[in-house]
Protein backbone atom coordinates (compact mmCIF):
# COMPACT_ATOMS: atom_id res chain seq x y z
CA UNK A 1 0.00 0.00 0.00
CA UNK A 2 1.37 3.10 -1.16
CA UNK A 3 2.05 6.26 1.79
CA UNK A 4 -1.13 8.25 0.60
CA UNK A 5 -3.27 5.32 0.78
CA UNK A 6 -2.06 4.07 3.84
CA UNK A 7 -2.76 7.89 5.17
CA UNK A 8 -5.84 7.71 4.13
CA UNK A 9 -7.06 4.57 4.99
CA UNK A 10 -5.79 5.76 8.43
CA UNK A 11 -8.10 8.68 8.34
CA UNK A 12 -10.80 6.81 7.36
CA UNK A 13 -10.67 4.41 10.57
CA UNK A 14 -10.40 7.40 12.49
CA UNK A 15 -13.32 9.08 11.12
CA UNK A 16 -14.54 10.12 14.55
CA UNK A 17 -11.67 10.96 16.48
CA UNK A 18 -10.63 13.33 13.22
CA UNK A 19 -14.06 15.48 13.47
CA UNK A 20 -13.50 15.88 17.25
CA UNK A 21 -10.46 17.08 16.49
CA UNK A 22 -10.84 19.13 13.03
CA UNK A 23 -10.39 22.62 15.10
CA UNK A 24 -7.20 23.20 15.74
CA UNK A 25 -3.34 21.77 15.20
CA UNK A 26 -2.84 18.37 17.10
CA UNK A 27 0.69 20.77 18.32
CA UNK A 28 -1.46 23.39 19.99
CA UNK A 29 -1.35 23.33 23.55
CA UNK A 30 -5.09 23.56 23.81
CA UNK A 31 -5.95 20.38 21.02
CA UNK A 32 -6.73 18.68 23.58
CA UNK A 33 -9.84 21.58 25.53
CA UNK A 34 -10.28 22.09 21.82
CA UNK A 35 -11.77 18.18 20.87
CA UNK A 36 -13.28 18.02 23.98
CA UNK A 37 -15.18 20.95 24.05
CA UNK A 38 -16.36 19.62 19.93
CA UNK A 39 -16.78 15.93 21.13
CA UNK A 40 -19.33 17.67 23.52
CA UNK A 41 -21.17 19.79 20.55
CA UNK A 42 -21.09 16.78 18.76
CA UNK A 43 -22.79 13.96 21.30
CA UNK A 44 -25.23 16.96 22.11
CA UNK A 45 -26.36 17.32 18.23
CA UNK A 46 -26.05 13.56 17.15
CA UNK A 47 -27.67 12.09 20.59
CA UNK A 48 -30.52 14.42 20.79
CA UNK A 49 -32.02 13.79 17.31
CA UNK A 50 -31.50 17.70 16.74
CA UNK A 51 -30.55 17.27 12.90
CA UNK A 52 -33.36 17.09 10.89
CA UNK A 53 -32.69 15.07 7.97
CA UNK A 54 -35.14 16.67 4.67
CA UNK A 55 -37.25 15.62 2.47
CA UNK A 56 -36.52 16.58 -1.10
CA UNK A 57 -39.32 18.77 -2.10
CA UNK A 58 -39.83 20.94 0.62
CA UNK A 59 -37.92 23.51 1.69
CA UNK A 60 -36.75 23.19 5.99
CA UNK A 61 -38.16 25.56 8.31
CA UNK A 62 -35.59 28.13 9.22
CA UNK A 63 -34.31 27.20 12.99
CA UNK A 64 -34.29 30.76 14.30
CA UNK A 65 -35.99 33.96 12.51
CA UNK A 66 -32.96 35.63 13.13
CA UNK A 67 -30.23 33.41 11.79
CA UNK A 68 -30.18 31.41 8.33
CA UNK A 69 -27.18 29.92 9.81
CA UNK A 70 -28.59 28.20 13.08
CA UNK A 71 -28.45 24.57 11.81
CA UNK A 72 -24.86 25.11 10.91
CA UNK A 73 -23.95 25.94 14.61
CA UNK A 74 -20.60 23.88 15.89
CA UNK A 75 -21.38 20.34 16.71
CA UNK A 76 -24.69 20.22 14.75
CA UNK A 77 -23.52 17.36 12.71
CA UNK A 78 -26.51 15.27 10.48
CA UNK A 79 -26.74 12.06 10.64
CA UNK A 80 -25.86 11.48 7.17
CA UNK A 81 -22.54 12.91 7.57
CA UNK A 82 -21.61 12.06 11.77
CA UNK A 83 -19.45 9.27 10.32
CA UNK A 84 -17.62 11.22 7.50
CA UNK A 85 -13.82 11.86 7.67
CA UNK A 86 -12.70 15.22 8.29
CA UNK A 87 -10.96 16.16 5.22
CA UNK A 88 -10.41 19.32 2.84
CA UNK A 89 -10.59 18.30 -1.10
CA UNK A 90 -8.87 20.90 -3.01
CA UNK A 91 -9.37 21.42 -6.74
CA UNK A 92 -6.38 22.28 -8.67
CA UNK A 93 -6.97 24.04 -11.72
CA UNK A 94 -4.05 24.28 -13.31
CA UNK A 95 -2.83 20.83 -12.71
CA UNK A 96 -6.25 18.96 -13.40
CA UNK A 97 -6.40 17.33 -9.78
CA UNK A 98 -7.40 17.01 -6.34
CA UNK A 99 -5.20 16.97 -3.28
CA UNK A 100 -7.00 15.74 0.04
CA UNK A 101 -6.15 16.93 3.65
CA UNK A 102 -6.64 15.14 6.74
CA UNK A 103 -7.77 18.13 8.91
CA UNK A 104 -6.45 16.25 12.01
CA UNK A 105 -2.82 15.88 10.63
CA UNK A 106 -2.62 19.22 7.92
CA UNK A 107 -1.23 16.49 5.57
CA UNK A 108 -2.22 15.58 2.10
CA UNK A 109 -3.30 11.80 2.36
CA UNK A 110 -4.75 11.57 -1.43
CA UNK A 111 -4.03 12.77 -4.71
CA UNK A 112 -6.53 11.83 -7.65
CA UNK A 113 -6.86 13.17 -11.20
CA UNK A 114 -10.23 14.52 -12.26
CA UNK A 115 -11.63 16.37 -15.61
CA UNK A 116 -9.59 19.48 -17.23
CA UNK A 117 -9.83 22.95 -14.84
CA UNK A 118 -11.58 21.81 -11.96
CA UNK A 119 -13.08 24.88 -10.60
CA UNK A 120 -15.06 23.65 -7.02
CA UNK A 121 -16.10 20.94 -4.51
CA UNK A 122 -19.52 21.02 -3.80
CA UNK A 123 -21.89 19.19 -1.29
CA UNK A 124 -25.12 17.71 -2.92
CA UNK A 125 -28.35 19.02 -1.13
CA UNK A 126 -28.76 15.76 0.35
CA UNK A 127 -25.03 15.71 1.95
CA UNK A 128 -24.73 12.45 0.36
CA UNK A 129 -21.81 13.68 -2.70
CA UNK A 130 -19.23 15.78 -3.11
CA UNK A 131 -19.19 17.32 -6.92
CA UNK A 132 -15.42 17.95 -8.61
CA UNK A 133 -17.04 21.01 -11.52
CA UNK A 134 -14.55 19.95 -14.11
CA UNK A 135 -15.15 23.27 -16.68
CA UNK A 136 -13.53 22.68 -19.97
CA UNK A 137 -13.50 19.24 -18.70
CA UNK A 138 -17.56 19.25 -19.28
CA UNK A 139 -17.99 17.08 -16.39
CA UNK A 140 -18.91 16.27 -12.81
CA UNK A 141 -16.48 14.06 -10.90
CA UNK A 142 -18.39 12.17 -7.92
CA UNK A 143 -16.91 12.01 -4.31
CA UNK A 144 -17.71 9.35 -1.91
CA UNK A 145 -17.22 11.83 1.09
CA UNK A 146 -17.71 8.49 3.23
CA UNK A 147 -14.73 6.96 1.86
CA UNK A 148 -12.27 10.34 -0.21
CA UNK A 149 -12.54 8.40 -3.19
CA UNK A 150 -13.96 9.92 -6.54
CA UNK A 151 -16.39 8.27 -8.81
CA UNK A 152 -17.02 7.83 -12.86
CA UNK A 153 -17.36 11.39 -14.58
CA UNK A 154 -20.56 12.64 -15.36
CA UNK A 155 -21.04 14.81 -18.54
CA UNK A 156 -22.06 18.13 -17.58
CA UNK A 157 -21.88 21.21 -20.39
CA UNK A 158 -19.41 24.21 -19.02
CA UNK A 159 -19.35 23.24 -15.28
CA UNK A 160 -17.79 26.76 -13.37
CA UNK A 161 -19.89 26.14 -10.21
CA UNK A 162 -22.87 24.30 -8.48
CA UNK A 163 -26.06 25.47 -6.59
CA UNK A 164 -29.09 23.79 -5.35
CA UNK A 165 -32.64 25.20 -4.96
CA UNK A 166 -33.27 25.04 -1.20
CA UNK A 167 -35.96 22.72 -1.81
CA UNK A 168 -33.48 20.35 -3.20
CA UNK A 169 -35.57 19.95 -6.67
CA UNK A 170 -32.61 21.13 -8.75
CA UNK A 171 -29.34 21.51 -8.97
CA UNK A 172 -28.26 24.60 -10.75
CA UNK A 173 -25.43 24.29 -12.47
CA UNK A 174 -23.43 27.48 -13.47
CA UNK A 175 -22.22 27.44 -17.33
CA UNK A 176 -20.26 30.92 -17.32
CA UNK A 177 -19.07 30.66 -20.34
CA UNK A 178 -22.26 30.06 -21.71
CA UNK A 179 -23.65 32.12 -19.83
CA UNK A 180 -26.41 30.09 -18.55
CA UNK A 181 -27.93 28.83 -15.47
CA UNK A 182 -28.70 25.32 -15.77
CA UNK A 183 -31.65 23.74 -13.58
CA UNK A 184 -30.83 19.52 -13.56
CA UNK A 185 -31.94 16.84 -12.17
CA UNK A 186 -29.83 16.41 -8.62
CA UNK A 187 -29.54 13.03 -9.53
CA UNK A 188 -29.01 12.12 -12.93
CA UNK A 189 -27.76 15.81 -13.91
CA UNK A 190 -30.34 15.62 -17.06
CA UNK A 191 -31.43 18.95 -18.20
CA UNK A 192 -34.56 20.47 -17.34
CA UNK A 193 -34.27 24.32 -18.08
CA UNK A 194 -31.43 26.12 -19.33
CA UNK A 195 -31.57 29.82 -18.06
CA UNK A 196 -30.16 32.10 -20.31
CA UNK A 197 -28.34 34.93 -19.14
CA UNK A 198 -26.86 37.13 -21.86
CA UNK A 199 -26.61 40.28 -19.27
CA UNK A 200 -24.35 38.71 -16.95
CA UNK A 201 -21.04 38.21 -18.37
CA UNK A 202 -19.11 35.98 -15.65
CA UNK A 203 -22.10 34.92 -13.87
CA UNK A 204 -20.27 32.43 -11.19
CA UNK A 205 -21.85 32.86 -7.63
CA UNK A 206 -24.72 33.24 -5.84
CA UNK A 207 -26.86 33.27 -2.40
CA UNK A 208 -30.70 32.45 -1.64
CA UNK A 209 -32.76 35.19 -0.06
CA UNK A 210 -33.90 33.79 3.80
CA UNK A 211 -37.57 32.34 1.99
CA UNK A 212 -35.72 30.51 -0.44
CA UNK A 213 -37.50 32.63 -3.41
CA UNK A 214 -34.72 34.19 -5.25
CA UNK A 215 -31.44 34.19 -6.03
CA UNK A 216 -28.84 37.12 -6.22
CA UNK A 217 -26.51 36.30 -8.67
CA UNK A 218 -23.02 37.95 -9.64
CA UNK A 219 -22.10 38.83 -12.82
CA UNK A 220 -18.03 39.36 -12.39
CA UNK A 221 -17.84 40.56 -16.15
CA UNK A 222 -20.48 43.01 -16.04
CA UNK A 223 -20.26 45.10 -13.00
CA UNK A 224 -23.75 44.06 -11.80
CA UNK A 225 -25.79 41.23 -10.31
CA UNK A 226 -28.95 39.70 -11.22
CA UNK A 227 -32.12 38.90 -9.48
CA UNK A 228 -33.38 35.00 -10.48
CA UNK A 229 -36.68 34.01 -9.42
CA UNK A 230 -36.15 30.23 -8.46
CA UNK A 231 -40.19 29.06 -8.82
CA UNK A 232 -40.60 30.72 -11.71
CA UNK A 233 -36.73 30.31 -13.06
CA UNK A 234 -36.29 33.24 -15.04
CA UNK A 235 -34.21 36.86 -14.61
CA UNK A 236 -36.72 39.47 -12.90
CA UNK A 237 -34.14 41.88 -12.22
CA UNK A 238 -31.10 43.56 -13.12
CA UNK A 239 -29.07 45.68 -10.07
CA UNK A 240 -26.25 47.96 -11.22
CA UNK A 241 -23.45 48.06 -8.80
CA UNK A 242 -20.61 50.92 -10.22
CA UNK A 243 -18.32 50.84 -12.87
CA UNK A 244 -15.06 48.51 -12.96
CA UNK A 245 -17.10 46.32 -10.52
CA UNK A 246 -15.77 42.96 -10.48
CA UNK A 247 -18.60 40.77 -8.15
CA UNK A 248 -17.58 37.83 -6.64
CA UNK A 249 -19.24 35.47 -3.56
CA UNK A 250 -22.64 36.39 -2.22
CA UNK A 251 -23.89 35.28 1.56
CA UNK A 252 -27.13 36.28 3.04
CA UNK A 253 -26.85 37.94 6.90
CA UNK A 254 -27.72 35.98 9.45
CA UNK A 255 -31.16 38.37 9.93
CA UNK A 256 -31.98 37.72 5.87
CA UNK A 257 -31.70 40.81 5.76
CA UNK A 258 -28.81 41.84 3.57
CA UNK A 259 -27.13 40.12 0.87
CA UNK A 260 -23.20 40.71 1.17
CA UNK A 261 -21.17 41.19 -2.43
CA UNK A 262 -17.43 40.86 -2.44
CA UNK A 263 -15.88 42.18 -5.51
CA UNK A 264 -12.39 42.12 -6.16
CA UNK A 265 -12.05 45.06 -8.33
CA UNK A 266 -13.14 47.78 -6.16
CA UNK A 267 -11.50 45.92 -2.91
CA UNK A 268 -14.40 45.14 -0.67
CA UNK A 269 -17.65 44.40 -0.15
CA UNK A 270 -21.56 45.60 -1.50
CA UNK A 271 -24.26 45.55 0.67
CA UNK A 272 -27.76 44.82 -0.82
CA UNK A 273 -30.89 45.01 0.76
CA UNK A 274 -32.53 41.52 0.46
CA UNK A 275 -36.14 42.87 0.73
CA UNK A 276 -35.72 45.64 -1.68
CA UNK A 277 -33.10 44.60 -3.81
CA UNK A 278 -31.33 47.59 -3.79
CA UNK A 279 -27.51 48.42 -3.18
CA UNK A 280 -27.46 49.71 0.16
CA UNK A 281 -23.46 50.95 0.03
CA UNK A 282 -20.23 49.66 -0.16
CA UNK A 283 -17.64 48.77 2.52
CA UNK A 284 -13.55 48.32 1.41
CA UNK A 285 -11.65 45.20 3.25
CA UNK A 286 -8.66 44.87 1.08
CA UNK A 287 -6.98 44.41 -2.04
CA UNK A 288 -8.97 41.61 -4.23
CA UNK A 289 -11.77 40.81 -1.89
CA UNK A 290 -13.35 37.27 -3.27
CA UNK A 291 -14.13 34.87 -0.87
CA UNK A 292 -17.24 35.18 2.18
CA UNK A 293 -17.48 32.77 4.93
CA UNK A 294 -19.92 33.14 7.82
CA UNK A 295 -18.57 32.55 11.28
CA UNK A 296 -20.61 29.41 13.50
CA UNK A 297 -22.02 32.09 15.95
CA UNK A 298 -23.38 33.98 13.13
CA UNK A 299 -21.75 37.37 14.19
CA UNK A 300 -18.69 37.59 12.13
CA UNK A 301 -18.39 37.49 8.07
CA UNK A 302 -14.44 36.65 6.68
CA UNK A 303 -13.47 38.06 3.44
CA UNK A 304 -10.65 36.74 1.85
CA UNK A 305 -8.46 39.81 0.08
CA UNK A 306 -6.97 37.14 -2.41
CA UNK A 307 -4.54 40.44 -3.68
CA UNK A 308 -3.21 40.83 -0.45
CA UNK A 309 -2.53 37.96 1.39
CA UNK A 310 -5.34 39.06 4.10
CA UNK A 311 -8.79 38.02 5.30
CA UNK A 312 -10.54 40.86 7.06
CA UNK A 313 -13.27 40.24 9.62
CA UNK A 314 -16.64 42.18 9.25
CA UNK A 315 -19.06 42.58 12.12
CA UNK A 316 -22.42 41.53 11.00
CA UNK A 317 -24.43 43.83 13.70
CA UNK A 318 -22.76 46.63 11.71
CA UNK A 319 -21.44 45.23 8.53
CA UNK A 320 -18.16 47.37 8.80
CA UNK A 321 -14.74 45.50 9.14
CA UNK A 322 -13.65 45.32 12.66
CA UNK A 323 -10.57 43.13 11.98
CA UNK A 324 -8.01 42.28 9.67
CA UNK A 325 -5.53 39.15 9.46
CA UNK A 326 -2.80 39.37 7.18
CA UNK A 327 -0.55 35.85 6.20
CA UNK A 328 3.23 36.14 7.45
CA UNK A 329 5.24 36.08 4.43
CA UNK A 330 2.03 36.86 1.97
CA UNK A 331 0.10 34.59 -0.22
CA UNK A 332 -3.13 34.73 -2.13
CA UNK A 333 -6.43 33.32 -0.14
CA UNK A 334 -9.37 32.58 -2.54
CA UNK A 335 -12.10 30.24 -1.72
CA UNK A 336 -12.48 27.76 1.44
CA UNK A 337 -14.75 27.10 4.39
CA UNK A 338 -14.76 26.45 8.47
CA UNK A 339 -14.19 23.76 10.05
CA UNK A 340 -16.96 22.26 11.73
CA UNK A 341 -16.45 23.36 14.89
CA UNK A 342 -15.63 26.79 13.29
CA UNK A 343 -12.23 27.11 15.05
CA UNK A 344 -10.33 26.62 11.57
CA UNK A 345 -10.83 28.71 8.58
CA UNK A 346 -9.69 26.87 5.40
CA UNK A 347 -8.77 28.84 2.67
CA UNK A 348 -6.93 27.63 -1.19
CA UNK A 349 -3.55 29.87 -2.10
CA UNK A 350 -4.86 30.59 -5.67
CA UNK A 351 -1.51 31.94 -7.27
CA UNK A 352 0.63 29.73 -4.71
CA UNK A 353 -0.08 26.34 -4.82
CA UNK A 354 -1.13 25.98 -1.50
CA UNK A 355 -3.83 26.03 1.53
CA UNK A 356 -4.30 28.07 4.35
CA UNK A 357 -5.60 26.89 7.80
CA UNK A 358 -6.10 29.97 9.97
CA UNK A 359 -7.25 29.94 13.35
CA UNK A 360 -10.14 31.96 14.17
CA UNK A 361 -9.57 32.78 17.56
CA UNK A 362 -6.24 34.97 16.47
CA UNK A 363 -6.12 35.01 13.17
CA UNK A 364 -3.03 33.47 12.89
CA UNK A 365 -1.75 31.17 10.56
CA UNK A 366 -1.44 27.65 11.53
CA UNK A 367 -0.45 25.53 9.03
CA UNK A 368 0.67 26.25 5.50
CA UNK A 369 0.26 23.63 2.88
CA UNK A 370 1.69 22.56 -0.60
CA UNK A 371 -0.51 21.49 -2.60
CA UNK A 372 -1.22 21.22 -7.04
CA UNK A 373 -0.97 24.38 -9.19
CA UNK A 374 -4.40 26.95 -8.80
CA UNK A 375 -6.03 25.44 -5.78
CA UNK A 376 -9.60 27.02 -6.05
CA UNK A 377 -12.86 26.10 -4.26
CA UNK A 378 -11.83 23.38 -1.74
CA UNK A 379 -14.22 22.34 0.35
CA UNK A 380 -13.86 21.31 3.91
CA UNK A 381 -15.95 18.35 5.06
CA UNK A 382 -17.84 17.35 7.01
CA UNK A 383 -20.10 20.41 7.89
CA UNK A 384 -22.95 20.94 10.10
CA UNK A 385 -26.39 22.05 8.52
CA UNK A 386 -29.47 20.34 7.22
CA UNK A 387 -29.03 20.44 3.32
CA UNK A 388 -26.29 22.22 0.84
CA UNK A 389 -27.58 24.89 -1.30
CA UNK A 390 -24.24 24.18 -3.01
CA UNK A 391 -21.01 26.06 -3.87
CA UNK A 392 -17.93 24.74 -1.50
CA UNK A 393 -20.58 23.96 1.32
CA UNK A 394 -23.22 26.79 1.90
CA UNK A 395 -24.73 24.73 4.50
CA UNK A 396 -28.48 25.81 6.15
Amino acid sequence: MSSPARALAAALLTGALTIAGCGGSTSSPTAGRQTSATSQGARHGHGGGAVEVPTPGRIPPTLDANNVYAAGRPGLLSPVVRHDPALVYVPNSKSNTVDVISQRTFKVIEHFAVGSLPQHVTPAWNLRTLYVTNDTGNSLTPIDPRTARPGKPIPTLDPYNMYFTPDGRWAIVVAEADRQLDFRDPRTMALHHALLTPQCAGVDHMDYTADGRYALVSCEFAGRMIVVDLQLERIVKTIALAPGAMPQDVKLSPDGRTFYVADMALNGVWLVNARTLRVKRFELTGAGAHGLYPSRDAKVLYVSNRMEGSISVLSFATGRPIAKWRLPGGGSPDMGGLSADGKVLWLSGRYDGEVYAISTATGHLLHRIKVGEGPHGLCVWPQPGRYSIGHTGILR
